[in-house]
């Protein structure tokens, strides 16, 4: 797949520089910021939420786990190009146009940090589309940049607020308590419920064979995402009552709806994945004896136990390869039947394919009952 790799080696050099100079400028723009003490502090404190919303959006990733080199690749486009591209045009536009600091927090903020993160998805749309299947690859990608663009964002606010330069507190510890209660426990989610409207719109567009939807869909998100960080934005501007109202009507249930879409989503995967599946062994791909052990997630981890037990960490490598490039397979397979198969599907499905004739002698599943389909 020769055009593949270009993309491929592409998107890699244009997402490693863009990463490497933004990580330059925002810790050269730390180092400016406050003492080094407020900043770790800072650290710490904007990393604790990290962990448990980036475990949620891999829990979601479960069934075709995307490369864990873009889903970094996706966190570090938030953390140093998004923040510093938004710093850096809010600036321009504060310094040449005069915008005052509500216009700015209301509608110039929203604007830039949405297409600052809605950037990277772009940029898989335009040169890694493979990798993106459908509405829940929009969402755990666009989650990732912007947890990735939370923390960083956190960082300057708690360590602003520490020194008393963020207009909403005392400074000190108790603005730092304040900070971290509001952005890191009551709303960690808000960047990546933002961004994953723009998520939503690319998955769209990837699943639709009518060209108007292909352009609409991402527009449409994009504007989401604004609409719905400018209303979380502009709630600040009128009081911590306006705060808390904005964030009981409009963030618990926007947050609830999001999950419940990626719990659909998920769902529908499974049911998507069984009928591809089903229409390539009845093709002679796979055996259609396999495809209860590969929809199903429980399913899953007892084949990879099973397979542990009876022929050791060879086995278990060769069962993870077969499951990944099965499934894979079943994601192609279905965007042939769809009509929206990449222009590379041929390639692509004889190396999947090849994956999977050199991985299934490896292994053996259970000798039990597959469950239900």
């Amino acid at each position: 797949m020769p055009g593949a790799r270009r993309d491929s080696v592409a998107f890699t050099v244009v997402v490693t520089v863009a990463v490497v100079v933004g990580a330059l400028l925002m810790l050269a723009i730390l180092a400016l910021s406050g003492a080094p003490s407020i900043l770790l502090l800072a650290t710490a404190l904007a990393a604790l939420p990290v962990g448990p919303v980036v475990a949620v959006y891999l829990w979601l990733d479960r069934y075709e786990p995307e490369p864990k080199l873009l889903l970094s690749y996706a966190l570090l486009w938030g953390a140093f190009v998004a923040t510093i591209a938004a710093l850096v045009v809010q600036g321009i536009g504060g310094f040449v146009v005069g915008i005052t600091d509500d216009v700015s927090l209301a509608v110039v903020a929203p604007l830039t940090e949405e297409a600052s993160k809605g950037a990277f998805l772009l940029l898989l749309l335009w040169w890694r589309r493979a990798e993106l299947d459908g509405v829940l690859d929009g969402i755990v990608y666009a989650g990732l940049v912007g947890v990735g663009f939370a923390f960083t964002e956190n960082i300057l606010y708690l360590a602003a607020a520490y020194g008393g330069t963020d207009g909403t507190g005392p400074g000190g510890v108790a603005g730092v308590t304040t900070i971290f209660v509001i952005r890191c426990v009551f709303s960690p989610f808000a960047h990546p419920l933002f961004t994953a409207f723009t998520g939503i719109g690319l998955g769209l567009a990837v699943m639709s064979r009518t060209p108007a939807v292909r352009i609409l869909a991402p527009i449409g998100g994009y504007l989401c995402a604004v609409a719905a960080h400018a209303l979380w934005n502009g709630s600040t501007l009128f009081g911590f009552g306006s705060f808390l109202l904005a964030y009981a009507v409009l963030m618990v249930p926007a947050f609830v709806g999001m999950i419940c879409l990626a719990v659909w989503a998920r769902t529908r995967e499974r049911q998507m994945l069984t009928m591809a599946l089903d229409d390539a062994a009845s093709r002679g791909l796979i055996p259609a004896t396999d495809i209860g052990w590969l929809v199903d997630l429980r399913a899953r981890r007892i084949a990879r136990r099973h397979a542990r037990t009876e022929g050791g960490d060879p086995a278990v490598k060769a069962m993870r390869d077969y499951q990944q490039a099965a499934i894979e397979l079943g994601f192609l397979h279905h965007r042939l039947l769809r009509g929206t198969a990449p222009k590379d599907w041929q390639a692509r499905g004889q190396e999947f394919l090849a994956r999977i004739q050199a991985s299934r002698p490896g292994f053996a599943f259970p000798g039990q009952v597959v469950p239900q389909r």
